[in-house]
Order: C-alpha cells, then sequence, then structure tokens
C-alpha cells in the first residue's frame, strides 16, 4: 500500500486539486439532503415559512402577543423591534425593522432572543384561537371567576385576559408554562410557525405565492449544486484518469529502462514471462487503482466525515445507528480481507505461470508438432489456466458475499432509522423532512464505506503487483558504470588482453573460466574454439559486460573495460550472437540498426560482405521487404547473414562471431570469411566456433578445455601441441586434410618439426 501512495506521490499537485474538488463535490452532496429536509418541513408543511418571528404582524396580534408578556422589559425590547406601517397591508401592522431582518441572514443575537420571548406567547395564541376542549375549558374557568357585569357580550378569551389584572395573568401564564415545560422544542418551533402563517393571512398577504417562492427557490438551488457536484465529478474522474494513465506511462518507461540495463545475471532472476507481466498485468492493476483512490477512497473519508458532521446536526439521538452500521461493515471488510489477502498474493504467481507456459508452447510449436506432444502441451496449459481459475473464482466468490451483505446492512439500517424517527415524529421531537434527511446522510455514509470495500476488492491485489514492480525497479544492477569512467580516444587500435581471467556465474560453487590469459590484435583473427560447455560463449560474453569478471581483467587498448562506460565499450564492439536475433521492420532497418544514419552504400556493402544480397535480390522490395517479430519470416541461414551485416555495417573496432557461421553452408561460409577478412583487415576480430573448417586460417586459435585454456597457437601449431584440439580436427577433418599440414602422421600422432 505504501509503495502505491509513493507513486502518486509524483503527481502529488494534481492530486491536491483533485482532493479540493472532491471537498466541493461532498458540499454539494452533502447539502442537497438539507434542502430536500427543508422542502417537506418548510416548504410543504409550513407553506414555505421558515422564520418563527413574524416578519410583519396586525396590531390586533401585537396586543394579544403583549398580553402574553408579563415583563415589561420583553414588551419594550419587542415594541422597539418592530415600527408601525398603516400603508403596506389591508389592516394596520407592525414591520420588523430592516435591522432586525438583516440579522435573520446574519444569525444575529436580537433576532434570536426575538425568537425566544415570542416563541411561548405565539403558541398560547394559536393554541386559545385552535377552539380546542381545553381552551373552552380555561375559558369557562375564567369567566366564572368574574362578576357577571365585567363579562363582556361577544368577547372571547383575549377580552377576558385583558380585563384580568396583571398578577393574575402572570400566574395563569407561569401555571400554563409549567405544563408545557416538557414539550420539545420542534413542537414550540412549529406552533411559532404556524401562528406566523396565521398572522400573514390575518393581513391579507398571499399565502400560496408565498410557498410556491420558496419551493422555487429551494428548487433552483438544489439544481444548481447539483449541477456543481456533476461538474466536480466530472473534473476528477478527467484528472483521475490522467494521473493513472500518466502513472502507468511513467512506470512501464521507468521497468523498461531498468530492464534494458539489466545485466545477464537480473536475467537470471525475471524469467520473461514475469517481466512481461509485471511490465503489462501488474502496472494495469496500479493504474486503474489510482483512478479507484482519487475516485472514490479519497472522496469516501470526506463524505463520511460530512455525513457524520451533518448527521449529528440533524438528529443526535439516533447517532448510534451510524455506529452500529460502521461496526458490522468494518467486520465484513475486515472478514473479506483475511480471507482474500492471501489469494491476491497466489494469483499474480500463477499468471506469471501462464503466460511462461503459454510462451513456451507458442515459440516451440514446430517442435511440439514435430514430436506430437500436443496433448501433453495441451494438458499443461490446462493446468495452469485452471489453477488461476481456481483461485480467481475463489477470490470473486469471496467478493460476491460482500454486496449482499452490505444491501443488508443498508436495507437494515433504513428499517431501523424509519422506526426510530416515527417515534421521534410521533412524539414531536422532529419532522418528517428531519428523518428524510437523517436517511440520505446515513446512506451516504455507509456509501462510503461501501466504496472503501469495492476498493478492497482491488487493492490487495494492486498492492501485490505494486511489490511486483518495485521488486524489478529496486532490484540492484551487478554490471554498473563507474562514478568517474575513463575515456576512449576517439581512434583506437582495439588490442584486446585477457589478464589472467577467471569467471563464475552468481551463486555458483566454481568457476566457469579459470586463469585465461590472451591477447587478440588488430589485423588478425582469434579464434576460440572447444567442446560443447567448455565456456567459449561465456568468454566472450564478458567482453561487452553482460557479466563482469570474478577475477583478472579485460583490457581494451590498455584500458579496464570496467572503467569505462557501457555505452562508450559497445559503441566499439561489433557483436553476432549465438542464436540470430532480428527486429519486426525491414532488412534495411535491422542491417542498420547499429548505424541509423549510415548511408544506403554502406548498407548494400554491409549485406555483400555477409553474402545476404543473394536473398535480398530475389525480393520485389529488396532492403525494404518486411521483416516479422523475431525474424520468423526468414529461414536460420539468413537470420545469421544479416545479424553478420548489421555488425559490418557498424564499422566497429572489435567483431565478436558467437558461433556465428553454424547456419551457413559450406561455399557460403568461405566466400563470407573471404569477403569478411578484407573489411575487417584493421579490426580485431574474434570468432567462437565449433566447426574447425571455420578457423583454419585464424592467426591465433585459443582451445577451451572445460573452461581453461588447452592450447594457443596456429591451426598447425595447435595440431602439433595441444591433444584436444587434434581430437577436434580427427573428429571433424578427414584424414588428408590433416596430412596437407605437413606435421600429421597418422590417428593420434603428429610428426615433431
Amino acid at each position: 500500500m505504501r509503495k502505491l501512495f509513493q507513486y502518486m506521490g509524483m503527481y502529488w499537485k494534481t492530486v491536491l486539486v483533485v482532493f479540493l474538488i472532491l471537498i466541493v463535490q461532498a458540499y454539494c452532496d452533502l447539502s442537497l439532503p438539507a434542502y430536500t429536509s427543508d422542502i417537506v418541513n418548510v416548504g410543504i408543511q409550513q407553506g414555505g415559512i421558515s422564520e418563527p418571528v413574524p416578519k410583519a404582524i396586525s396590531r390586533e396580534g401585537m396586543e394579544r402577543i403583549q398580553i402574553f408578556l408579563p415583563d415589561p422589559k420583553d414588551r419594550e425590547k419587542i415594541m422597539d423591534a418592530y415600527e408601525e406601517d398603516s400603508s403596506a397591508y389591508d389592516k394596520e401592522a407592525f414591520i420588523l425593522k430592516d435591522s432586525i431582518l438583516k440579522e435573520v441572514k446574519e444569525g444575529g443575537e436580537t433576532y434570536d432572543e426575538l425568537s425566544e420571548i415570542m416563541s411561548m406567547p405565539m403558541m398560547l395564541i394559536q393554541a386559545f384561537t385552535s377552539g380546542s376542549d381545553t381552551t373552552e375549558k380555561i375559558q369557562e374557568q375564567l369567566m366564572a371567576g368574574l362578576p357577571a357585569e365585567m363579562l363582556p357580550q361577544e368577547g372571547d378569551l383575549f377580552d377576558i385576559l385583558k380585563m384580568l389584572p396583571a398578577e393574575q395573568v402572570e400566574q395563569l401564564i407561569e401555571q400554563i408554562r409549567g405544563q408545557m415545560e416538557d414539550l420539545p422544542e420542534t413542537i414550540l418551533e412549529q406552533a411559532a410557525v404556524s401562528y406566523v402563517k396565521t398572522a400573514y393571512q390575518e393581513l391579507g398577504m398571499d399565502l400560496d405565492q408565498l410557498q410556491l417562492g420558496y419551493l422555487t427557490k429551494t428548487g433552483a438551488k438544489m439544481i444548481g449544486l447539483a449541477f456543481l457536484g456533476m461538474l466536480s465529478s466530472v473534473l476528477v474522474g478527467l484528472l483521475a484518469s490522467r494521473v493513472g494513465a500518466a502513472s502507468g506511462r511513467d512506470l512501464r518507461g521507468k521497468v523498461f529502462r531498468k530492464v534494458v540495463g539489466f545485466s545477464s545475471n537480473e536475467f537470471d532472476q525475471f524469467s520473461t514471462a514475469s517481466l512481461i507481466t509485471r511490465s503489462t498485468n501488474d502496472i494495469q492493476q496500479i493504474q486503474m487503482l489510482m483512478v479507484m483512490l482519487l475516485r472514490m477512497v479519497l472522496y469516501a473519508p470526506i463524505l463520511a466525515a460530512g455525513g457524520i458532521y451533518q448527521v449529528f446536526r440533524t438528529n443526535v439521538s439516533m447517532s448510534w445507528i451510524i455506529g452500529l452500521a460502521v461496526l458490522l461493515i468494518g467486520l465484513v471488510i475486515l472478514l473479506l480481507f483475511t480471507v482474500a489477502m492471501p489469494k491476491f498474493k497466489i494469483m499474480q504467481k500463477l499468471v506469471d505461470r501462464l503466460n511462461l507456459v503459454t510462451r513456451e508452447i507458442l515459440t516451440g510449436l514446430s517442435v511440439i508438432r514435430a514430436f506430437s506432444t500436443e496433448k501433453h502441451e495441451e494438458k499443461r496449459f490446462d493446468a495452469a489456466n485452471q489453477d488461476l481459475t481456481r483461485t480467481n473464482l475463489f477470490v470473486n466468490r469471496a467478493m460476491t458475499f460482500m454486496m449482499p451483505m452490505m444491501m443488508i446492512i443498508m436495507n437494515g439500517v433504513s428499517v431501523l432509522i424509519i422506526w426510530t424517527g416515527a417515534h421521534g415524529i410521533h412524539d414531536g421531537q422532529m419532522q418528517v423532512g428531519d428523518m428524510m434527511a437523517f436517511i440520505q446522510y446515513t446512506m451516504q455514509i455507509i456509501m462510503s464505506f461501501l466504496m472503501l470495500c469495492m476498493i478492497s476488492i482491488m487493492l490487495p491485489r494492486a498492492a501485490v503487483a505494486a511489490e511486483r514492480v518495485d521488486e524489478v525497479l529496486t532490484s540492484e544492477t551487478l554490471i554498473c558504470d563507474p562514478k568517474e569512467p575513463e575515456r576512449i580516444p576517439e581512434k583506437t587500435e582495439g588490442v584486446l588482453y585477457f589478464d589472467h581471467v577467471s569467471f563464475r556465474y552468481p551463486g555458483a560453487d566454481e568457476d566457469v573460466l579459470h586463469d585465461i590469459t590472451f591477447k587478440a590484435k588488430p589485423g588478425e583473427t582469434t579464434a576460440i574454439i572447444g567442446s560443447t560447455g567448455s565456456g567459449k560463449s561465456t568468454l566472450v560474453n564478458l567482453i561487452p559486460r553482460f557479466y563482469d569478471v570474478t577475477e583478472g581483467a579485460i583490457t581494451l587498448d590498455g584500458i579496464d573495460i570496467r572503467e569505462l562506460r557501457q555505452h562508450d565499450l559497445r559503441e566499439k564492439l561489433g557483436y553476432v550472437p549465438q542464436k540470430g536475433v532480428l527486429f519486426s521492420g525491414t532488412i534495411g532497418s535491422n542491417i542498420m540498426f547499429g548505424n541509423p544514419q549510415g548511408s544506403d552504400r554502406e548498407m548494400q556493402e554491409a549485406a555483400e560482405i555477409a553474402q545476404a544480397m543473394e536473398f535480398i535480390d530475389t525480393k520485389p522490395d529488396r532492403f525494404e521487404s518486411p521483416i516479422s517479430q523475431g525474424g520468423s519470416n526468414v529461414s536460420g541461414g539468413q537470420k545469421q547473414r544479416l545479424s553478420i551485416a548489421r555488425a559490418v555495417a557498424k564499422h566497429p573496432d572489435v567483431f565478436i562471431f558467437d558461433d556465428s557461421f553454424s547456419a551457413l553452408d559450406y561455399k557460403t561460409d568461405v566466400t563470407l570469411r573471404k569477403a569478411l577478412k578484407e573489411k575487417t583487415e584493421n579490426s580485431t576480430v574474434l570468432i567462437v566456433a565449433q566447426r574447425i573448417s571455420t578457423i583454419l586460417h585464424a592467426e591465433q586459435i585459443i582451445v577451451l578445455d572445460d573452461g581453461e585454456v588447452a592450447g594457443i597457437g596456429t591451426h598447425r601449431e595447435l595440431l602439433r601441441d595441444c591433444e584436444v584440439y587434434r581430437q577436434i580436427a580427427e573428429s571433424q577433418l578427414s584424414e588428408q586434410e590433416l596430412a596437407e599440414t605437413g606435421i600429421y602422421t597418422g590417428k593420434g600422432e603428429a610428426a615433431h618439426e
């Protein structure tokens, strides 16, 4: 997981922008339930009236409120907040001052104080005007306490209260207050709003227009927030995709550059199939997860924190439901991680195995058909495929368990909220809109955890993939350039000297090459011959530093090749591998691979020396003829000749031919070596060969036997002095060819000069 965030950290500026946009998106998403609640509570139930203090009230209404305010200070505060107006409405009215109206938006203390003072009187007035049995009973009790001559003919309860002494009214109000102490604040608010609605209706205000205006205004805000949230989501998706694509691009580039710099030892540690999987499948997993991390994982905690904050603002009494839901979700995630995480590690190894088997079968298809082992290979592929399929099925089945569990939790929580909320609405503790908002906030919180659960499907596999990619990026390359490299002169002689060189493969117990000493000079051909496994190819692989020597040193014009930059060293070498390797493109692009700026004349000259013109001229497009991947559309001999032409076209100081003439017939071999001799008269030439006929005329032949030098000399000298060479010669040359040397007298014998 740390590696994933480390890769993402390379784009921290974009990630910061995404984070800020996600905050905007979360604000939009979290604001919508509150507006939904307002539409239900205020827009529908309260007729669009949200303020608990009337902006305008008739003179009669003000007088009634004054009745239930025995404290003169409270009366004074109310009268200071209103001013008289006789023209704005059908009746004489008191209008809330502009300074107080301004406080409504800013949440000023004066407005809140007015609401606290007027809420109880407005509720009492609303209750007394409702005509309920309770108010009629109170009115009868008050009338019974007054003399008959004082009773108004057609008066109501408020007229009676005006006639009572102030002490009696205050006592009555205190008695009523005591009975209403246990009432929830929501009932007081609703009663106050209900009174405001009645007060507006009494003044002749259009309540339908008021309600429509509120609904329109609130709906417009919701549409604006929804549009802003959609825009934020689109921007986050765009930026997350760019970060994911860029990270995938950069990681593939880093892995490729690292792999290109690998020595043969690193290729022995990482199989080709594994490197391909790490460069494609593993990086794709990381790329996909980065997009999901930015779009969902980064958004989930923001949404959850905002949702919890809104829940506590809406209704604290039901917050325990959130805790229960989070606990259940956490248990599900923990269970899935415990079960599935080990399988994800196994899965990537099984993908490697499947790629390896597939690659082996496809590259060796001709051999498989020749030996009729199709059934065996089908079984081998099926075994690898079935292992991966079984692991995939197990993981997917474990993850499919998540969705129904989450749905059960979500639906169960919804039912629990409705059940608890219904009791709260019945008891007057909350309104319908508040319950709806609570459900939406809870679903948003659960959805944020659900996002994390969905990521948990990808996270373990991507974490494993990140570790595998990091293994490649952090692997130590044994072959490195020196910190202060030596510089090769522009004009070099090309003298190659092996000074007591020994070599063993990393981790091996024995040396493959032991105490090799010889000098290869310009204008001479140095041939290396020996039995299979004697170390011929290993020896020439030390020159381009595919491996470094264990003991001793290899020098080029007196400079230790380990003191040179690899690029500078290899610029001086023309290497033809044992197995010809061609790249997809054309014949011309393959020949000029090491000298892309070369001319057509150089290309043709190289092809003529390598005896490749013979088949190039038969093709309609000649040098523009296509070469398939790996050179599959040319024969082995043609592939070798093009590989030789590629080395010749580079004009190197040192030619290295690692058994590069084995696929050529004798006639082509002789003609090619003759043309090559003329081209390389000023270059150092090393030839690894199996056939003595290829190296008969070499100025120096090195005979290897089990990693040691068995002899060094010319063909005649070795035939006379080297038993190993003589045995090889006897196995390949006829008695007549051996006798022509003048020193060979018979089987196993040589004349002494």
